[in-house]
């Protein structure tokens, strides 16, 4: 997984207006259809992970666990983020295949 490639499409999906974030505004995205790919910060609260993996999985949305509340935020020029909805499918299509990636050793 390349991580470097990951924060740096993020950076791109928001600079283009494609992401969604906080708790509130992913749920509503998810609700409407209209979040292709949902990223969580490993640091979420159990019960912010399981509202969104409920959520997620009863819509049909992927949802993937991935860096830090600040590496998200940073990434994407902000504050600390904790969750991430994708708009657009193309730039969930990409993460997804970059997030799904095995380690590098």
């Amino acid at each position: 997984m390349n991580e470097k490639k990951i924060y740096s499409l993020l950076g791109l999906a928001a600079r283009a207006r494609k992401i969604v974030t906080g708790e509130d505004l992913a749920v509503d995205a998810i609700r409407s259809g209209k979040a292709k790919l949902v990223i969580l910060s490993a640091d979420a609260s159990d019960n912010t992970r399981s509202k969104i993996n409920d959520k997620s999985a009863y819509y049909g949305i992927p949802v993937h666990e991935f860096g830090t509340r600040y590496e998200l935020g940073h990434a994407i020029g902000k504050e600390a983020r904790v969750t991430l909805a994708i708009m657009d499918s193309g730039f969930a299509t990409k993460l997804s295949s970059l997030l799904e990636e095995p380690e590098e050793d």
